[in-house]
């Protein structure tokens, strides 16, 4: 198989072959990906703050 004929295969699979999504189930995917990155992000964030405040606090007893 030649590069060519792989290429040409492949927009015809691209064109014909693969099921893109519609718009709105992709507006929907990327507002899921950012509230739940959000919460991550927020959840790390408060159990980073715990322990830096554990740590403050375990220092200071020494």
């Amino acid at each position: 198989m030649n590069i060519k004929s792989f290429v040409i295969e492949s927009i015809d699979e691209m064109k014909n072959k693969v099921t893109w999504p519609n718009y709105s189930f992709l507006q929907n995917s990327a507002v899921l990906v950012i509230v739940a990155s959000l919460i991550f992000s927020l959840l790390i964030g408060v159990i980073d703050l715990g322990f830096e405040n554990l740590m403050t606090w375990f220092y200071d007893l020494f």
